[in-house]
């Protein structure tokens, strides 16, 4: 039998969000129905409704910051039962068999990883053909891409874990952040301040780069050892050659070779928000000392699950602003003017 929610929908690139219910499908026997009780807002959200990358299927309802309680499982399902404390993130769906989603990286899935929201699907799976996310009451999720929320981190704080958590622990994982590196994070917003938190958990030495040192109490008290104004030129002198690892966080243009300037031997700076204009790279800034620019893109469902458990063991939950769903629109008004600290976080009960 399938599920009518209440959701929050967008019906144009220039509209407004508003009230309506959806159709969740019908619960298979590998099925979790899950009640949602908060639901972060990504920035890949606000570019989904709003079209900014095209293709964006109408009406919209975005949302891939998960988290919520189970309502339900089906005959199948033995990794959940009603009550558990569970997310999703940006995934729903893969193939299952090609080499990425047998190494659990189903991020990368060869036949096409099936996004949280705006994903073509079969109309049998989702009605209207195409996915809907989680600014809504209930979403229906095979098993396989359902995650525990553990008992040491809340429901509210962890949603941006699914997306921004996972986003910033797989690259740190991946480079093996640690102690006795050095790390710097670019940004210090939604993304940056969560990947500032868990690279100090790991043990890494904690820079962030900043265009001012406006939020450099809030750096050092989220476990950065230092904090430089990237606005300020003397900075890329000073810091030149100082880092094992970078992740750029923001999605403007930046002058990247000025940061691969920045790098140790066999650094890495990762590039994890997407510029919309092509990068300039200078050839002899990656050759000295063999430094290396790379990508990353969010983490599979075990590292996902693996994340949430670190952060659990070591307290750590998104900087939230908690708001009601008739706050979305002037929500995204406010991060597109970097007007929030960290990440909003929708009480669905306000649906």
């Amino acid at each position: 039998m399938s599920t009518v929610a209440a959701a929050y929908a967008i019906s144009a690139p220039d509209g407004s969000f508003e009230k309506v219910t959806i159709e969740r499908r019908d619960l298979g026997p590998n099925d979790v129905l899950i009640d949602i009780k908060y639901v972060g807002i990504c920035h890949s959200d606000i570019h989904t409704a709003r079209n900014e990358w095209k293709g964006t299927s109408y009406p919209c309802v975005p949302g891939h910051e998960i988290a919520g309680l189970v309502a339900a499982v089906g005959s199948a399902v033995t990794k959940y039962q009603v009550g558990d404390r569970v997310g999703v993130g940006c995934m729903v769906g893969s193939c299952g068999v090609c080499a990425p989603c047998l190494a659990d990286e189903e991020q990368y899935c060869e036949r096409g990883t099936v996004w949280t929201y705006n994903n073509p699907t079969d109309p049998a799976l989702q009605a209207g053909g195409y996915t809907m996310g989680g600014y809504s009451t209930a979403v229906v999720v095979t098993e396989n891409f359902v995650v525990s929320i553990p008992e040491g981190i809340g429901l509210d704080v962890a949603a941006p874990l699914l997306c921004a958590g996972v986003t910033l622990y797989s690259p740190l994982r991946h480079w093996q952040a640690g102690p006795g590196k050095k790390v710097a994070i670019i940004g210090m917003g939604g993304l940056g301040h969560v990947g500032v938190k868990i690279a100090a958990a790991m043990g890494a030495e904690v820079t962030v780069l900043s265009q001012s040192l406006r939020k450099r109490d809030d750096g050092l008290r989220l476990g950065a050892t230092h904090y430089y104004a990237t606005g300020d030129r003397q900075t890329f002198k000073d810091l030149r050659g100082r880092f094992d690892l970078i992740l750029n966080t923001v999605s403007a243009d930046l002058p990247i070779d000025h940061y691969l300037k920045l790098l140790a031997l066999d650094g890495t700076l990762v590039i994890l928000g997407l510029p919309e204009n092509p990068m300039a790279v200078t050839g002899r800034n990656l050759a000295a000392y063999r430094r290396s620019l790379a990508g990353s893109m969010i983490g599979g469902i075990a590292q996902t699950q693996e994340m949430l458990n670190f952060c659990a063991e070591h307290g750590i939950g998104a900087e939230i602003e908690l708001i009601s769903a008739d706050e979305i629109d002037s929500a995204y008004d406010r991060v597109m003017a970097s007007d929030v600290q960290y990440r909003f976080v929708i009480d669905t009960s306000t649906m």
